[in-house]
């Protein structure tokens, strides 16, 4: 830096960056064998609520020429759900029962000016998207893998279902598929070998970078923890990556400021009093007679998306929403974000590399949990990247390596995002039982991947779908609803009939007495990863 410039060495622009990362996962539902099925709506609300507002607000500043860049991560199992044609089919249908009940609602909501308001604004929210969806063709993995082919974002992989793979170790080859399997089907769908990986949970144990590196992929997400006990202690705490020691893998550690400011419960933005309030929805405060056929058939109630109450307090009474006095919050959070970040980046410039501030979120707060997230979220993209604010810059993971390819050397810890930092959420009283059985099963999946290294046939797809139920088995997802104590049922189930149907084709395959018509029946209902191939566990 030339003299006389007025700024010291370390000062400069640009010189700081912000990664905001979005990690996009749902687990695998999908139930041919019944005509509608409620786990399935988990996905059909995040594709109106969150997929599509999120992509709406990417073309959109991509549109507009705003140089933007950010990170998401999306997960096999949801890439399946997306380019699946039964379920883009199925969501067709989702929209439209939902636009007659949008028209139900205008007609009950008429005689109130604010009600009828809200309903409007859902009608054409609900337009918009039925307008997205047609215009993709209903295919929205070539819509994200546009925008990376733009610059604008880095998508990265996931574990192939989502599996805890600090709590899978106990069987290395089950780490190791959960790995290949992702990277091949990321590369087959969205026609680009990932370079980074958001690891399920961000769940990371010592060796598991090596497993990492032997496919290909380069950096990962970690929490902070993971970097601050690392050994030897980075220098920079978690303002920089660090390189694990023997794999050269970079991790990068997920920013705590951050983090508090969208994720806490008592500080957080989601949880300001004029934002929607989530738990407030049509589908439990009308009559059956009148919600009855937007909820299930048995009559159990569920969410319709339609909510009219805004978050107000910590009471049951809740006042009517305003969209006008939400959008104006979101921008005033936006622009405090912003100048945080500001602020942040001018206190970790030093020595060694630029900082870099690591932002990561599950993708579904963002419209899903929190209604105005992607109007945050576009705003804070605008603010970041408008004229004059050089304190800091956007950038992903691999192009940040890029720039900066010297960093400390070190061996992250053990940890998690979960609560307690490590392994507990998915450890605990309520799903402990799961483990003995995925790892009984996952030792009995190698052993037949070595006993059989050129099967052809019908055995070669038996043990493909015995290793599509293993996986499937393993999805975090199912421990994680057990800890939470919602929709236990569904997820104990789930974990049971993979398993049932793992030792079922397990015992056939044995026994050289595969059921031609059971297993095909398999590979409809489980027809995750088309392009496995067995011999991964050997």
């Amino acid at each position: 830096m030339g003299k006389g410039s007025g700024k010291r060495r370390g000062k400069s622009a640009g010189e700081g960056y912000l990664a905001l990362v979005l990690h996009a996962h749902l687990p695998f539902v999908k139930h041919p064998e019944h005509p509608a099925f409620l786990e399935e709506s988990w996905l059909f609300e995040a594709l109106t609520e969150t997929y599509i507002p999120l992509l709406q607000c990417f073309n959109r500043l991509a549109a507009e020429g705003v140089p933007y860049s950010l990170t998401l991560s999306l997960s096999p199992p949801l890439l399946s759900m997306l380019a699946d044609p039964l379920l883009q089919e199925r969501y067709q249908a989702h929209l439209d029962h939902m636009a007659e009940l949008v028209e139900r609602e205008r007609d009950r909501t008429s005689d109130d000016e604010h009600l009828a308001y809200l309903t409007d604004h859902y009608g054409e929210r609900l337009d918009q998207a039925a307008s997205f969806w047609r215009e993709q063709d209903g295919n929205l993995v070539s819509a994200f893998a546009r925008l990376e082919d733009l610059g604008h974002l880095e998508l990265l992989t996931c574990g192939a279902t989502h599996g805890y793979l600090p709590l899978l170790q106990v069987t290395p080859e089950a780490v190791r598929a959960q790995i290949a399997v992702a990277v091949e089907h990321h590369t087959r769908l969205l026609g680009c070998t990932p370079r980074g990986i958001w690891l399920p949970e961000c769940g990371y144990f010592p060796g598991l970078d090596r497993v990492l590196a032997e496919n290909g992929l380069r950096y990962f997400v970690a929490d902070a923890h993971g970097l601050l006990l690392a050994r030897p202690r980075p220098t920079h705490g978690a303002s920089r990556p660090v390189f694990c020691a023997g794999s050269g893998v970079a991790v990068f550690g997920r920013d705590q400021e951050t983090s508090a400011q969208v994720w806490s419960r008592e500080r957080g933005y989601p949880g300001d009093p004029v934002y929607r309030e989530f738990y407030r929805d049509i589908g439990f405060d009308l009559d059956m007679g009148y919600i009855g056929p937007w909820v299930q058939p048995d009559g159990m109630r569920s969410y319709t998306g339609i909510k009219y109450h805004r978050i107000t307090g910590a009471t049951d009474q809740k006042e009517l929403y305003d969209l006008h006095w939400a959008r104006k919050r979101a921008a005033d959070h936006a622009e405090d974000f912003v100048t945080r970040r500001r602020r942040q980046v001018q206190a970790l410039v030093g020595d060694g590399p630029a900082p870099i501030i690591l932002a990561p979120y599950d993708a579904e707060l963002f419209g899903h949990w929190w209604y105005e997230g992607p109007w945050w979220l576009e705003d804070v993209l605008r603010k970041a990247t408008a004229p004059g604010q050089d304190d800091f810059r956007l950038t992903t993971m691999g192009a940040y390596l890029a720039r900066h390819s010297t960093h400390q050397v070190t061996r992250p810890a053990q940890s998690s995002w979960g609560e307690g930092g490590f392994h507990a959420y998915w450890l605990n009283g309520k799903n402990e039982w799961l483990y003995p059985h995925l790892h009984r099963a996952a030792a009995q999946m190698v052993e037949l991947a070595r006993a059989n290294p050129t099967a052809r046939g019908l055995l070669r797809r038996a043990l493909n779908q015995a290793a599509r139920e293993l996986l499937l088995a393993q999805a975090s997802d199912w421990a994680f609803i057990l800890r939470t104590g919602t929709a236990t049922g569904y997820a104990a189930k789930r974990t049971h009939s993979h398993l049932r149907r793992f030792h079922t084709l397990h015992q056939e395959i044995l026994a050289g007495e595969i059921r031609a018509d059971w297993l095909a029946r398999l590979e409809y209902v489980d027809s995750i990863f088309p392009n496995i191939d067995y011999r991964v566990y050997s």
